[in-house]
């Protein structure tokens, strides 16, 4: 495929976990990709290019999207987790999980909805908690929020040819799930009896990056081994 040809992927969060499963599994398909992390990670490829960037600091992330000519998909992978019980809420864990779930997610959007062609794709990931979760209240607070926002910019796209969607794991063995701080809400095991890999997330997003799926928009779509049933 001439480099032309090819489709580009703007990705935050590939240094590790579903952000650097979906890079690769692009990658593979003949995409080029645009990944956004702080640290570089271990992904090489000759079409793949890395940025380090804070995407929270939300100057740096405009000043670097305004030099992106053309983009066919924009995947917002980055993420967080804080979690604490009533009480004992932290009000600047808030302010963090709500810039990088929601306000990172508003700035890529607007600053590169213009630089997406017919058939263009937004998603955004999600959670299965998003309905709520005991002792996760300010984390799923920002996965709910993105389930209005996906929904309203999918009706003001959906004319342009353009989806936008959620893909909400369930706990996945990624290096979130030990991370510190969610001591009060621990991971619980799927009924499936194992974790969600990142690369059965990252086959649901190439999914919904396929002409296959350009009828579906505007949706959550959640794997979680049973974990919701």
């Amino acid at each position: 495929m001439a480099v032309s040809e090819r489709k580009h992927a703007l990705i935050t969060g590939t240094s590790s976990g579903i952000g650097a499963a979906i890079a690769q599994t692009l990658l593979a398909q003949g995409w080029k990709v645009t990944g956004l992390s702080r640290q570089p990670g271990a992904l090489t490829h000759p079409q793949f290019t890395h940025q380090t960037l804070d995407v929270t600091d939300l100057d740096a992330l405009q000043g670097y999207l305004a030099h992106i000519t053309r983009v066919d998909a924009v995947i917002h992978a980055a993420g967080m987790m804080k979690a604490a019980p009533l009480g004992q809420l932290n009000v600047a864990d808030s302010e963090k999980l709500w810039r990088l779930h929601v306000q990172v997610a508003e700035v890529l959007a607007d600053r590169l909805v213009d630089k997406l062609p017919s058939g263009g794709r937004i998603i955004l990931l999600g959670s299965r908690t998003s309905s709520g979760a005991a002792g996760r209240s300010q984390y799923v607070t920002t996965k709910s929020a993105m389930i209005g926002m996906v929904r309203s910019w999918a009706a003001e796209l959906a004319p342009r040819g353009i989806t936008v969607n959620i893909v909400a794991p369930g706990a996945t063995e990624t290096p979130m799930l030990n991370q510190p701080g969610r001591q009060s809400s621990p991971p619980k095991l799927p009924p499936i009896g194992r974790f969600i890999q990142p690369q059965e997330v990252a086959d649901l997003v190439c999914y919904l990056l396929s002409p296959s799926a350009a009828a579906i928009t505007g949706q959550q779509l959640v794997i979680c081994g049973g974990a919701s049933l």
